[in-house]
């Protein structure tokens, strides 16, 4: 497998770390709303981190993992890019996560974010691989629904949004875990791999307060594929 992915950018090494560069990643950096603070949570390489410093320009993004490796791995990428006075990377559960202060002037309130960025763990009630690097990255035993929904909602701004790219078949459980704590589903795009074949990806977006909902479709390689992620490929 390749150790080193090259973007316009940036760069991104992987090796020793569970989560892997792939698709989704790269959806999720191309398609999430952003702002001036940013927390991507299970950053693994810090792919989504760096996409979205790309993106926002005047971001601040903590990056957060609770793997040592991955956590290793995410600050050397973010250390060697063209962000990394604008990008903190941090091993921890996003469960226990406090916002870092950056200025001790605003030491005194709680800096909530704009934004919050996860490709989270989702392989509920199934076997879990051998390899417990892929068992803390994949499996929802790490990080449930419920836990990431709910410390989004304690650490996101009045007009915050979370978010997330899951597999279809999971979209009930995520909204379910959203709608219990108190957040509104916002955006939805549904992602095929081709045109013949269902949709195998969802990336969905949630707010606290109630707004106009926003639908769409996406192939991989089509239009609206290429217009996201064309700042990113080389």
């Amino acid at each position: 497998m390749k150790d080193r992915f090259s973007f316009r950018q940036f760069d991104v090494v992987q090796e020793g770390c569970a989560m892997k560069v792939g698709t989704d990643g790269v959806l999720l950096g191309s398609w999430a709303n952003g702002g001036h603070r940013i927390l991507d949570v299970g950053c693994g390489t810090g792919l989504i981190a760096l996409m979205m410093a790309q993106r926002f320009p005047a971001a601040e993004i903590d990056a957060i993992d609770i793997d040592h490796d991955a956590f290793e791995t995410a600050h050397r990428n973010v250390e060697q890019s063209p962000f990394s006075d604008r990008i903190i990377v941090a091993r921890a559960k996003v469960q226990e996560w406090q916002p870092i202060h950056r200025c001790v002037h605003d030491a005194q309130t709680l800096p909530l974010y704009d934004a919050i960025v996860c490709n989270p763990p989702f392989f509920i009630n199934s076997l879990q691989c051998p390899d417990n690097k892929r068992t803390v990255a994949r499996h929802a035993e790490t990080l449930t629904f419920s836990e990431l929904m709910a410390s989004a909602e304690r650490l996101m701004a009045e007009e915050g949004e979370i978010s997330v790219v899951i597999p279809v078949e999971v979209k009930s459980l995520m909204d379910e875990a959203a709608i219990l704590v108190g957040l509104f589903p916002h955006r939805i795009c549904m992602f095929r791999t081709t045109d013949r074949k269902p949709p195998r990806r969802v990336l969905l977006s949630y707010t606290k307060k109630p707004r106009r909902m926003e639908s769409e479709e996406m192939v991989l390689g089509d239009e609206t594929y290429r217009r996201l992620t064309g700042d990113f490929y080389l």
